[in-house]
């Protein structure tokens, strides 16, 4: 074989073992994606981490919830419907995890700091599942949060400056016991869904 051809041979073996291994990784990517109810956002380059301060007034980010399954969603405590249903299976999911429950951290992100004072979010979160946390930060650095995690919130005029409500995005993020963002839940996703999900993550975690 000239050198020119066994150039090309080895080329072609490279070209062919490459895409072997791309096949591979994306038949992997897509079982991960079917075993999961959730949306897969494994590998995300947003929501990486958070700087917040809870109900407690303790200072929270995501290394302080290390081997437990986040669940995280963004809302307001005067919120009519979405937020108090999101929480309620929220702690549908943690009973359904039995004894893993307790591996289960519920974090519940205002996007009203105006309103939504620390006594305030602390009694919210009592209210549904006192091991719970509400999280929250001035108006301007939760804005920046909500840009970076992708949530979308609008303040919408009521009958008086008091009285608005707040258009956001509705859906859990969900980090794996590593800190690591794994899933998206859509609203309304059945709590057993959302378990099953879990429970793969718990399975998987080293």
């Amino acid at each position: 074989m000239d050198p020119m051809n066994k150039r090309n041979a080895i080329k072609n073996v490279a070209i062919s073992a490459l895409g072997i291994w791309a096949a591979s990784q994306l038949t992997a990517c897509d079982k991960d994606s079917l075993a999961f109810t959730a949306i897969n956002i494994t590998g995300a380059s947003y929501g990486k981490d958070f700087a917040l301060t809870d109900h407690n007034g303790q200072p929270r980010t995501l290394a302080d919830f290390r081997g437990k399954i986040v669940m995280m969603f963004f809302g307001y405590t005067q919120c009519p419907d979405v937020c108090p249903t999101s929480m309620t299976e929220m702690v549908a999911i943690k009973q359904l995890l039995g004894p893993d429950g307790d591996k289960l951290q519920g974090l519940f992100v205002t996007v009203d700091p105006e309103r939504d004072a620390p006594e305030m979010l602390k009694a919210y979160m009592e209210a549904f599942d006192p091991s719970f946390l509400a999280l929250y930060t001035t108006r301007e650095k939760i804005a920046a949060l909500a840009k970076d995690y992708k949530v979308y919130y609008k303040k919408v005029p009521g009958p008086t400056p008091t009285t608005y409500t707040i258009d956001h995005t509705a859906g859990s993020y969900v980090y794996d016991t590593q800190g690591q963002l794994r899933l998206f839940t859509r609203y309304g996703t059945a709590p057993e869904k959302t378990a099953a999900d879990i429970r793969l993550l718990l399975k998987s975690a080293p």
